[in-house]
C-alpha cells in the first residue's frame, strides 16, 4: 500500500514537471517571450527603468530610492498645469486632481454699474477629460453683488465672455505645455540614441 501511494505520487510529480515545460514551451513560442538585443537596453538600471515608464511599458511600486513628496500624477496633466497657472491671480480654495476640481475665492470683480455696488467673482473649474480639448473643461462664474456696507448681497451664475476667455487661455497654456514636454522627450530620445556610422 505504501509503495502504491509513493508510485501515485511520484506520478503526480512528473505530470506536473511536464505540463510545466510544456507551458514554458508554449511562452517561448507564442512571443510572450521577447529576446532583445543588448545594444538596444540602456546598461544603467535606473536609465532602463526610466525608459520603460515614460514609454508605458513598466510600473513603480515605490521600491528602492524615494524623493519625498513628490506627485508626478498632478504635475504630468497638462491642462490641471495650465489652470492652476492662468488662475495664479486668485486664491483657490479647492483644488481636489483626483476629483477634478477648482474653486477659486471670492475676489474682486469691480464696481456693478451705476450703483456703486461691489461686485465678487468665483470661479468653479470643472474637469471632464485629461485631453486638451475644448470640451475637457467647464467654466462657472459665480457673482455675488453686495451694498457698499455689505449688508445686502446676492449670488447669481453669470453667463459671458469672461468664461469663455478664461478657456481659451487654459487650453492654449496647456498645448504649450503639451509641446514642451514632446520637445523634452525628443531631445532625450536623441542623446540616448547612439550614432549609427555608415
Amino acid at each position: 500500500m505504501k509503495e502504491f501511494i509513493n508510485l501515485f505520487q511520484m506520478k503526480i510529480l512528473i505530470n506536473k514537471f511536464i505540463i510545466f515545460f510544456f507551458i514554458l514551451f508554449f511562452i517561448t513560442q507564442c512571443g510572450l517571450y521577447k529576446r532583445s538585443d543588448v545594444r538596444d537596453n540602456p546598461v544603467n538600471v535606473e536609465e532602463r527603468v526610466q525608459r520603460n515608464i515614460e514609454q508605458g511599458r513598466g510600473i513603480r511600486f515605490g521600491v528602492g530610492k524615494q524623493d519625498g513628496g513628490t506627485f508626478d500624477f498632478a504635475s504630468s496633466n497638462e491642462l490641471w498645469r495650465a489652470t492652476v497657472d492662468t488662475l495664479d491671480f486668485v486664491p483657490l480654495i479647492n483644488a481636489s486632481y483626483s476629483g477634478g476640481i477648482i474653486i477659486t475665492d471670492w475676489f474682486n470683480g469691480g464696481v456693478d454699474g451705476d450703483k456703486n455696488n461691489l461686485r465678487d467673482l468665483k470661479i468653479t473649474v470643472k474637469f471632464l477629460s485629461n485631453e486638451i480639448r475644448s470640451d475637457a473643461i467647464d467654466i462657472i462664474i459665480h457673482e455675488r453683488v453686495c451694498d457698499e456696507i455689505k449688508a445686502n448681497c446676492t449670488s447669481s451664475l453669470i453667463q459671458n465672455e469672461i468664461s469663455n476667455d478664461i478657456k481659451l487661455a487654459i487650453l492654449k497654456k496647456a498645448a504649450f505645455f503639451e509641446k514642451n514636454k514632446i520637445n523634452e522627450i525628443e531631445k532625450i530620445n536623441k542623446k540616448r540614441r547612439p550614432k549609427k556610422n555608415y
